[in-house]
């Protein structure tokens, strides 16, 4: 997931392993040279040991620096390389793993999640490779003086490198799959809170989302709670296996000491020297807990994608090359949640050719769109796309906290000034961003907060018609807007799918502007349309706006009442 080059973990545990040696070699010089300056020898002879007490210290300290250099270089290049894989399979895949998910239970996926999954680098991998390398290193070290020493001092290193470790994993596993859930739902909550305060204080329920809240955070700090007792107790049994140690070699190395076979400097050095080396595995602990936290992050994350991050099927077909088709269905059944919305569809989309798609509200329009778009899977029948991409306009698509410029090169980086100004023009925006204080490098608020809701439906449609896509599938590109606005933005797209060789699949509940269509489909509820989709919609009726206003007298009925409507409102 972190597409890691292990080069550059053995990198940074070569350096580890290095800074940590470094001190393991202060402890053992710093040892030697008390204890033997004890004994008040020439002073030549303690030179050696002084210059190796300096250079151990300096080195630890410049050691210690480029392996945090090394390490976080190769933790924070997994967690770019993650994010871009992520959000790129987001976007290329259906949406039938994140379309069920709280925008904060989605946002903690893709934030907190990704950190902790390239964490595993420096937190876990990296600390136990220089263990491993310190402890091995340092058995051999006392070993070569006290072999009895340094077979204690092993036993007690993997009392704490591999039984505390283990301890504190089992314990953190059902702690880490908590605290994940409770951070999820305290981000989901505070994210609620924070974006639909207002409407929750009118509807009366303010006060149940903050109790909501606050229990989550009190889940949260619980699972915390218990994280940190298993610190607690692991940092007890790595203390109790050093200092097991430390008396393990001082009652070994007395005995060798009087028999001769050890000097009193050298014991020195078997004694003082494991005070050093447990430094290596007191990160164990800690390193097994974010192992079982990375894997934990590493399940939600691929619980986003289909299949793994293997999307190839989630796209949709070429279609046949010379067809001059950019995008066809044949015979789709479209759907979501083990549901057929819509059954039956055929459609082929030629350069220039507009589609509307018409029907009530949740008769499927959009469930249809994001089918033909490859963000849902067909659940039968075939999407087949041709070159030049398709494009899903959503009724309720993100602006970013940005420039308006900035904005729209969301759709094409290299969109100049003039083009953007063409663009707004095109959508009826034209006085709108003349207005505004900056014009163009006008800051937005988060997620457009200060914009009305047809001044976005015109910027995403702006930023759809400066995107390079040759297939256009705009959702209620209406919505928001008056009636002559609605009708004059379907037009504009009609007119842009024509004379740029684009096509345009429009969805809408509004009939009138839908004249310009070469085809309008209309959708409608079909009970008994077979024991897979039964009670799905289908194209009951589908032809030019006049011809179904002259054969659809539902159609027509609609379309009478709309206009009707708007005669009340505006009488004159």
């Amino acid at each position: 997931m972190l597409e890691v080059r292990w080069t550059r973990v053995a990198r940074a545990v070569a350096l580890g392993t290095l800074a940590l040696g470094f001190s393991v070699g202060l402890a053992a010089a710093a040892a030697w040279l008390i204890a033997r300056a004890s004994q008040m020898p020439p002073v030549l002879q303690l030179s050696v040991a002084v210059v190796a007490v300096r250079a151990f210290g300096t080195g630890r300290g410049v050691l210690r620096y480029l392996e945090r250099l090394a390490s976080h270089d190769v933790a924070l290049r997994g967690m770019a390389a993650l994010r871009a894989n992520l959000y790129d399979a987001l976007a290329r895949g259906p949406v039938t793993r994140v379309i069920a998910l709280r925008r904060g239970d989605l946002l903690a996926r893709v934030g907190a999640d990704v950190d902790a999954v390239g964490d595993v680098v420096v937190r876990a991998l990296i600390p136990a490779g220089v263990a491993a390398c310190v402890g091995l290193g340092s058995v051999i070290l006392v070993g070569a003086f006290l072999p009895a020493a340094g077979a204690t001092l092993l036993g007690c290193l993997l009392l704490t490198g591999v039984l505390a470790p283990w301890l504190a994993s089992r314990a953190a596993a059902s702690v880490e799959r908590r605290g994940a859930a409770a951070r999820a739902e305290v981000t989901g909550r505070a994210l609620e809170l924070l974006e639909d305060g207002q409407q929750l204080r009118v509807a009366g329920r303010l006060d149940d989302r903050l109790v909501g809240l606050r229990a989550a955070d009190a889940r949260l700090t619980r699972s915390t709670d218990d994280g940190a007792r298993i610190s607690g107790t692991s940092a007890a049994i790595d203390a109790g296996a050093q200092t097991l140690a430390v008396l393990c070699s001082l009652l070994l190395g007395l005995p060798a000491v009087a028999a001769g076979t050890l000097t009193p400097v050298e014991l020195a050095v078997v004694v003082l020297t494991p005070l050093a080396v447990f430094e290596a595995t007191s990160t164990l602990p800690a390193a097994a807990v974010q192992l079982r936290r990375s894997r934990e992050a590493a399940r939600r994350l691929v619980a986003l994608l289909p299949d793994g991050t293997d999307l190839s099927d989630a796209r949709p077909a070429p279609v046949a090359p010379g067809s001059g088709t950019l995008l066809e269905l044949a015979g789709v059944d479209a759907g979501w949640a083990g549901r057929t919305v819509v059954a039956g569809v055929d459609l082929a989309l030629r350069p220039g050719g507009v589609v509307a798609l018409a029907g009530p509200s949740g008769v499927g329009k959009t469930t249809l769109l994001l089918t033909a778009a490859g963000l849902l899977p067909a659940r039968s029948g075939e999407v087949r796309a041709g070159d030049g991409g398709t494009l899903f306009v959503a009724e309720d698509g993100h602006l970013f906290g940005t420039t308006v410029l900035e904005n729209l090169r969301v759709a094409r980086p290299d969109v100049t000034a003039d083009d953007a100004r063409d663009a707004l023009a095109a959508v009826g925006l034209d006085a709108w961003i003349t207005g505004l204080p900056d014009g163009l490098d006008t800051l937005l608020g988060p997620d457009g907060a200060d914009v009305s809701g047809g001044e976005r439906r015109r910027l995403l449609v702006a930023r759809a018609l400066l995107a390079p896509a040759r297939v256009l599938l705009v959702d209620e590109p209406a919505e928001h807007l008056d009636a002559a606005t609605a009708d004059a933005l379907v037009a504009t797209l009609a007119a842009h799918a024509r004379d740029t060789g684009r096509a345009v699949v429009v969805a809408s509940h509004r009939l009138t502007p839908l004249a310009v269509a070469d085809e309008v489909l209309l959708l409608g509820a079909s009970p008994g349309a077979g024991d897979d989709a039964g009670g799905a919609a289908q194209v009951v009726a589908r032809g030019p706006h006049a011809a179904l206003l002259h054969d659809e007298p539902g159609y027509a009925w609609a379309a009478d009442q709309e206009r009707t409507g708007e005669a009340r409102v505006h009488p004159g």
